[in-house]
């Protein structure tokens, strides 16, 4: 006989890192965070340290990679940068997978040649040389289908990113419904990194409302 009173155990949270690749990226967020889920890194192959994978040779394929390794039903899923299209295009094809979304410091998958988003790729191409080109050749393009998204949304903006503007997140407010905009006050692309006790506890609020 089952306990209908008993608490459902909560959804495990999944973190996708961005273009460098690292699980280690979202490590410190992923601890503080580790009393709302159970969490879930990821690391993209053949970024960084993770090792690569022929199979794997296009957004594509990453995003059926990532699919194959998602955690049985659905998770809260965190994402910064390139894992954030991810992110969001798993939250509008597979939405019983998905129990919140929170996407950092991404496109989301728009074009962003119009909102004066500076182009990262030559300099991180110069930098990493060994890393897989075909991501920085990828125009995905979920402009269309990003109101199809359901899941509770948060998004979390530097207002001093210049790879991804605030005017990013502002725009990814309207064309997600229900999405709320966070905004961080000063600092990098990779704040989520660099600042994890405040970007957790932004988190957490979001999990518990």
């Amino acid at each position: 006989m089952t306990d209908r009173g008993a608490p459902r155990p909560s959804p495990p949270i999944l973190f996708l890192p961005g273009a460098g690749g690292s699980p280690e990226f979202w490590r410190p967020v992923a601890e503080e965070l580790r009393s709302c889920g159970e969490p879930v890194l990821l690391g993209w192959p053949g970024f960084g340290a993770v090792a690569a994978d022929p199979s794997v040779r296009s957004l594509e394929d990453l995003h059926g990679w990532m699919c194959d390794r998602l955690p049985p039903g659905a998770s809260h899923v965190v994402a910064q940068s390139m894992g954030g299209i991810l992110a969001a295009r798993l939250a509008i094809e597979q939405p019983e997978r998905v129990a919140s979304l929170v996407l950092v410091a991404t496109s989301g998958g728009m074009n962003l040649s119009d909102l004066r988003a500076e182009d990262w790729r030559p300099a991180y191409l110069r930098e990493h040389p060994d890393v897989p080109r075909w991501f920085a050749d990828d125009r995905t393009d979920l402009t269309a289908r990003l109101g199809r998204i359901r899941a509770p949304t948060l998004l979390l903006w530097s207002d001093a990113d210049p790879v991804s503007p605030l005017s990013v997140g502002v725009l990814l407010a309207r064309e997600i419904p229900g999405a709320r905009l966070e905004v961080v006050s000063g600092e990098s692309h990779a704040f989520a990194h660099e600042r994890p006790l405040e970007v957790a506890e932004l988190i957490r609020r979001f999990f518990e409302e």
